[in-house]
């Protein structure tokens, strides 16, 4: 059923740098959602495969010592959505990814496979930027930490090196990312289970002590690019504002500035346009709403 032509387990983060520099051409293969799909309809057929699957040490949450949130990159993505640490601190992370296709590939598919996969839909993606995610990668030269946005390179391709034996290790949101910082996402396609976005919008905010002001806003989207994408644009226009209805209005449309669909057979550009203004009103809204503010 699967053209392979070879499979090699790691145990330890150690051995699978190892074998990665031993056969650089090889496919690293975690939950296998995504790899086994590809190998079955042929784009990897033929190929090596290394599973980390068994490298324990790379699942979990924790809260480390500077107030980082570290997720191993085995984590599932059921394990996120009910982590008490990912609840209380990003629950917006974990109401993204519970939006991953079905129950079985939520509990099978983990951070790591869907950002290695490097697609822009990736239901994960769009909220890992909004929150200036860092992605920890570990080869032979030891650890190299990347901003989320420095890890995507282009369309379905991440700066993971081969000649260095690097695998995915963790994903971190840093504490000035999240503290006091409420979000929300939405995802659009064409049905409401089992669908890849047709688009993804994630917004956080950040009110000051009397819930009157946005101190701080990010704002990002997936399938709204080649790869996961921030907008400067409307985040600076928010920063340091009343949270009102005209405001929304006009971050909204100041996306427009930053953002560059493309047309596909899900949906036009003009469409993506269209309903990337009215998500990003609609997350900023909820975010406010989260945060414990009122758009006035």
């Amino acid at each position: 059923m699967y053209d392979m032509k070879a499979l090699y387990e790691a145990v330890s983060v150690e051995e699978a740098v190892a074998l990665r520099l031993a056969h650089p051409e090889a496919q690293i293969i975690a939950g296998g959602s995504d790899v086994l799909v590809q190998m079955r309809e042929g784009k990897r057929a033929g190929r090596e495969l290394i599973s980390i699957y068994g490298i324990d040490a790379l699942r979990g949450v924790v809260l480390e010592s500077d107030g980082t949130i570290r997720i191993g990159s085995l984590t599932s993505f059921s394990h996120i959505t009910r982590d008490p640490l990912i609840q209380r601190y990003v629950n917006v992370l974990g109401e993204a990814v519970d939006q991953v296709g079905s129950p079985q590939i939520r509990n099978i598919g983990t951070i790591g496979g869907n950002t290695c996969n490097g697609v822009t839909s990736a239901d994960s993606a769009s909220t890992l930027h909004a929150l200036e995610a860092v992605v920890e990668l570990t080869g032979k030269n030891g650890v190299r930490r990347l901003p989320i946005h420095e890890f995507y390179l282009k369309a379905g391709v991440v700066d993971i090196r081969a000649e260095e034996g690097e695998i995915q290790t963790a994903i971190l949101i840093p504490r000035d990312s999240y503290e006091n910082t409420f979000g929300h996402y939405i995802k659009y396609g064409l049905r409401n289970a089992m669908e890849i976005a047709t688009l993804g919008c994630s917004v956080n905010v950040r009110l000051s002590a009397e819930k009157r002001t946005i101190e701080r806003c990010r704002i990002a989207y997936g399938v709204a690019g080649p790869v996961p994408m921030r907008c400067p644009t409307a985040e600076a226009l928010a920063n340091g504002q009343r949270p009102t209805a005209a405001l929304a209005e006009a971050f909204s449309r100041a996306v427009l500035e930053d953002i560059n669909p493309r047309d596909s057979w899900r949906a036009s550009k003009a469409f993506r346009q269209h309903i990337a203004v009215e998500m990003a009103a609609r997350c900023l809204t909820e975010a406010v709403k989260k945060a414990g503010g009122v758009m006035e």
